[in-house]
């Protein structure tokens, strides 16, 4: 199938195909006129990267899972389960953080009020 066909199929737009396929992501043929074709399989290949990217994972993070979906051992599932759970905890870690800063900014806040409420109370009496 063409890049069309398959940004249609998935909701990916052509663009995202392409970086995809930079990132090393999803392969393609070239036909003699050097458009791009598409497996069935790249299908699937394309709504499996979604999921990692909707993750918040990295190309070069996705990258590095791939050998686990391409050649399936312990060894490489392993690896993957690892690689996720280290992502996971760099997530939760950048959770912490923006809650942090979310509750500095109420702090913040309520200071800002607190003096607009003293200014303008002093301001009408």
């Amino acid at each position: 199938m063409r890049i069309g066909e398959l940004a249609a199929r998935t909701g990916a737009s052509v663009r995202s195909l392409r970086y995809y396929e930079e990132q090393g992501l999803l392969t393609s043929g070239r036909s003699p006129g050097g458009q791009r074709y598409y497996r069935e399989e790249a299908v699937e290949r394309v709504r499996f990267l979604q999921r990692f990217y909707a993750a918040g994972l990295s190309s070069r993070t996705i990258a590095g899972l791939l050998p686990c979906v391409d050649a399936p051992s312990e060894q490489t599932s392993g690896a993957a389960l690892d690689r996720m759970e280290r992502e996971r905890a760099r997530l939760s870690e950048h959770i912490d953080d923006l809650i942090r800063t979310r509750h500095t900014l109420d702090e913040l806040i309520a200071i800002a009020r607190d003096h607009r409420e003293r200014t303008w109370t002093a301001a009408t009496s």
